[in-house]
C-alpha cells in the first residue's frame, strides 16, 4: 500500500485535508481536558517529537471560527460524542509561534516579533466592528497590527488580544503557544539575552498570570525555564517533561504505532533498521521513536524499497549544543563521552528547571541539556547494574542516529583542535625518521582525543590522517598503492617525500611491537612504497599499532 506520507508539513488541517498518512493523536484533546482546572500545561519536548503538528491539531479542533467536525472524523476524539459537542469549535482560540524569533542582534529579534505579532492580529480585524470592545483597545489594536506599538503594548499584546476576543465572544479564551522559548535560545546564542528575557517575561505574565479573560493555555518548548520566573506565580500550573508519563504517547511514535505503519506499507522487514536508528527514546513510561526520523525513512522506502536509514534529524539543526558541549570538555567529560560512544551509559545529575544564560555554567547542565534535547536518554532501570543516588539518571544515547551525531562532531572538533596543536615536533620526527619521537608525539596527541567507534581501527585511521590533514600536506586513505590499500599516505611535494603509514589495533599492549612488525610486513608484501618511487625521492615507511590511547611507531629499514 502506497500512504501518502506528510514530511515537513505540521498543519493538521492541511494532512487531514488532502488525505495525507497521519498517526491519530487525538486522544490528546481528551487527556488535555480531563484536567480543566489546571490553567497553563507546559510541554516540553526535543524537536521534531510533534509538537507544533499537536498544537495545530488542538486548533482546529477548539477554534470557534473553524467547522472541524471532518478533519476529526474517524479518529479517536470523535467517539467521544459528549466532549465534542461542548468543545470542538467552542471556543475562542488564539494559536500563536515564536519558532521563528531570530536575529544576531536584539533589533533584528524584536523587528521579526513585532512583525509576527502584527500577522498574528490581523486574523482578528473583525473585532474592531464590535461596539462593546473599549475604544482604546482597538486603537492599540490598529498599532500592533501596523507593527507601530511601542514595546509596553507588544509586550501586552497577548493579554489585550485576549481581553478584546472575551468581550467579542462572551467567552474566555484557549490559548496555544509553541516553541515559546526559541527567542530565549536565540537570544543566549547572539548575546541579547537580557532584552529578549524582558519582552517575554511581560508577554508571559501578563497573558497566563490572573487572566480573567484565559480559559486555559498549552504552551510548548524544549526547555523548562522556570528559573527565569516566566510561570512563577501563574495559578495552576503543571509542567509536562520528558520524565513525566502523562502526555508522553502523543508525542513521538510508540512501537505500536510503528508496526501499524510497517503493515500498511507492507514494510515489515525494515523494522530492524527502524529500530536501530531511530528508537531508544525514554520518555516516562513510553519508548517512543522519533516522528520526523520513521516518516522520512519511510516515504524514502516508498520510492527506494532498498533504501538505507539516513540522519534526517541532524539535517534540521546544525547540533551546536553538542559542539560547544565538547568545547568545553575536560577530562571528566571526555572520558564520559567516550563511555557513551562505546554504547555505555553515565551516572548523571538532570537538572530540568535551567536558565539559557547559564547553560555553560557548569558540567551538570550541559548534560542536562543533552538529556533534554533528545541527545541522551534515560536508561530504564532494569537495565542499570549501578545504584542511582537520588536526583541521579543513567543516561545513554538513545540510538544509531544520535550515536552518528556524536561522531561526526567529534571528527569535526578533532579535525578543527588539531590545526592549532603544535605538531612541529612530530612532523620533524617523522620526515627525519625518528620513529621514538614519532611515537612519543603521537602519544601526546592521541591522550587529548576523544575517542569513539569504542577503539576500533577506523577510529584510528581518522586519527591519523586528521593530524596531517591541513597543515600543508597532501593526504590520502585508503587509497590503492601496490597491491591493496594503505591507511595512510601524506605527501610532502615540495620537498619530494612520502611517508606511508599502516596502522594496527593491538588486544593488548604486550602485543604492540609484534603488530608494528606485521604493519611493517603488510607494506613490503603489498608494494605500498614502490609505484611513489618514480615521483618521490624519499619514501618513508612506518608501522604503527595501537591499543586504547597508546601507541607504538617503527620505521621499515632501507
Amino acid at each position: 500500500m502506497r500512504l501518502n506520507i506528510p514530511v515537513g508539513i505540521s498543519d493538521f488541517s492541511e494532512i487531514r485535508r488532502n488525505g495525507y498518512y497521519y498517526v491519530d493523536k487525538s486522544s490528546l484533546i481528551a487527556e488535555l481536558l480531563e484536567t480543566t482546572a489546571t490553567k497553563v500545561t507546559l510541554i516540553t519536548r526535543p524537536r521534531r517529537f510533534g509538537k507544533t503538528l499537536g498544537m495545530s491539531m488542538l486548533a482546529d479542533f477548539f477554534d470557534i471560527r473553524k467547522d472541524s467536525r471532518t478533519l476529526f472524523d474517524g479518529l479517536e476524539i470523535s467517539d467521544s460524542k459528549e466532549l465534542c459537542r461542548e468543545w470542538m469549535n467552542q471556543w475562542p482560540t488564539i494559536f500563536f509561534s515564536l519558532k521563528d524569533i531570530d536575529g544576531l542582534t536584539f533589533l533584528d529579534a524584536y523587528g521579526q516579533l513585532l512583525a509576527q505579532i502584527a500577522d498574528l492580529y490581523k486574523n482578528y480585524t473583525y473585532l474592531l466592528d464590535c461596539a462593546d470592545i473599549d475604544p482604546d483597545d482597538k486603537k492599540i489594536f490598529l498599532e500592533l497590527k501596523a507593527g507601530q506599538a511601542d514595546k509596553v503594548q507588544v509586550s501586552r499584546s497577548l493579554s489585550t488580544l485576549m481581553r478584546m476576543m472575551q468581550t467579542y465572544y462572551q467567552k474566555p479564551v484557549i490559548f496555544l503557544l509553541d516553541e515559546y522559548d526559541v527567542p530565549l535560545a536565540r537570544a543566549s546564542s547572539h548575546g541579547y539575552y537580557p532584552q529578549m528575557l524582558e519582552i517575554v517575561k511581560i508577554m508571559m505574565s501578563t497573558a497566563l498570570k490572573d487572566n480573567s479573560s484565559l480559559r486555559f493555555a498549552v504552551i510548548t518548548g524544549c526547555l523548562k525555564i522556570a528559573k527565569e520566573s516566566i510561570f512563577t506565580g501563574t495559578n495552576n500550573f503543571v509542567s509536562d517533561t520528558i520524565t513525566d508519563s502523562r502526555l508522553n504517547e502523543y508525542f513521538g511514535f510508540t512501537q505500536k504505532e510503528v508496526d501499524r505503519i510497517l503493515q500498511e506499507t507492507d514494510a515489515m522487514e525494515h523494522a530492524d533498521n527502524l529500530k536501530t536508528w531511530y528508537d531508544g527514546y525514554h520518555f516516562g513510561d513510553f519508548d517512543v521513536y522519533c516522528p520526523w526520523d520513521v516518516m522520512n525513512y519511510m516515504r524514502d522506502l516508498q520510492g527506494n524499497p532498498k533504501a538505507k536509514p539516513a540522519g534526517y534529524w541532524k539535517n534540521t539543526s546544525d547540533n551546536a549544543i553538542i559542539r560547544s558541549f565538547i568545547d568545553y570538555a575536560g577530562s571528566s567529560i571526555t572520558k564520559k563521552l567516550e563511555t557513551l560512544l562505546s554504547g555505555g551509559y553515565i551516572l548523571q545529575r538532570v537538572e530540568e528547571d535551567l536558565t539559557y544564560d547559564y547553560l555553560h555554567s557548569s558540567e551538570d547542565n550541559l548534560w542536562s541539556v543533552l538529556y533534554l534535547t533528545g541527545y541522551l536518554t534515560r536508561v530504564r532501570d532494569r537495565e542499570v547494574t549501578d545504584s542511582l543516588p537520588d536526583g541521579v539518571s543513567a543516561l545513554k544515547i538513545p540510538n544509531a542516529e544520535i550515536r552518528e551525531i556524536f561522531e561526526t562532531t567529534v571528527k569535526k572538533w578533532f579535525g578543527d583542535s588539531a590545526k592549532i596543536w603544535s605538531r612541529k615536533a612530530l612532523f620533524d620526527a617523522v620526515w627525519n625518521g625518528d620513529s621514538s619521537v614519532v611515537t612519543q608525539e603521537m602519544n601526546k596527541l592521541l591522550r587529548r582525543t576523544i575517542s569513539y567507534h569504542d577503539y576500533r581501527e577506523d577510529f584510528y585511521h581518522a586519527f591519523l590522517a586528521g593530524i596531517f590533514t591541513g597543515a600543508g600536506y597532501m593526504v590520502e586513505s585508503n587509497r590503492e598503492h601496490g597491491e591493496g590499500r594503505s591507511d595512510v599516505v601524506v605527501y610532502d611535494p615540495v620537498n619530494s617525500r612520502a611517508a606511508v603509514f599502516e596502522a594496527k589495533y593491538s588486544k593488548s599492549p604486550e602485543g604492540m611491537g609484534e603488530d608494528c612488525e606485521k604493519a611493517l610486513e603488510q607494506i613490503h608484501k603489498r608494494m605500498y612504497a614502490e609505484e611513489l618511487e618514480e615521483d618521490y625521492d624519499e619514501i618513508l615507511c612506518y608501522g604503527i599499532s595501537f591499543f586504547r590511547k597508546r601507541c607504538l611507531v617503527k620505521k621499515k629499514d632501507k
